[in-house]
């Protein structure tokens, strides 16, 4: 069977550079270039799509043209939107591979309207599986997709920050952001 193709490329944004990976199919990656499990999750990449990573280089030269994938560009451009303000949804297309049960947290999570949170209980509740908050938890955790899949906005069930892989200065500064951008319909 042939491999896949995962075209990896960074992102500078307000909250320091970001890995970007797509496949054909959509967006798969979407992670902090510091973020303590980043190698572990280009293993489970590789692995899960059966892929090939080709990290894209802006700066090839002619014999070896820029590799092209539709749905880095997309995302760049909607993430840039986002983080001026003009952008509260994305529409870019997803590759997301996981469990049954990590699927549907990770749909759960993109129901989290922009500028809203909920707590991991909530989250749980929201997938019908009430007694499931630490499986919840740990699912989040596993997201690949940050911002989009909007992991941000699950805190603890009294209010607090809690558990973020970019660190919870990111989720502060992404719930803020989002507070000062949300319009009133």
């Amino acid at each position: 069977m042939d491999k896949n193709i995962i075209s990896i490329k960074q992102l500078t944004t307000p909250l320091g550079l970001m890995y970007m990976g797509a496949t054909k199919d959509g967006l798969c990656l979407l992670d902090f270039c510091d973020g303590p499990k980043l190698e572990n999750t280009f293993k489970q990449l590789i692995k899960c799509y059966n892929a090939t990573l080709i990290h894209i280089d802006e700066k090839r030269n002619s014999d070896n043209p820029p590799i092209h994938n539709p749905h880095l560009t997309q995302t760049e451009h909607e993430l840039k939107d986002y983080f001026t303000g003009q952008r509260q949804q994305f529409s870019v297309a997803l590759d997301i591979k996981g469990t049954v049960f990590q699927q549907k947290v990770w749909h759960a999570l993109m129901t989290i309207p922009y500028g809203e949170t909920c707590s991991y209980q909530a989250q749980a509740k929201h997938i019908e599986q009430p007694k499931a908050v630490r499986a919840v938890a740990n699912t989040n955790g596993m997201n690949r997709i940050s911002i989009i899949i909007p992991c941000h906005r699950v805190i603890g069930a009294n209010g607090t920050l809690t558990g973020y892989t970019g660190g919870l200065w990111r989720k502060a500064w992404l719930l803020e952001h989002e507070k000062n951008h949300t319009t009133e319909e």
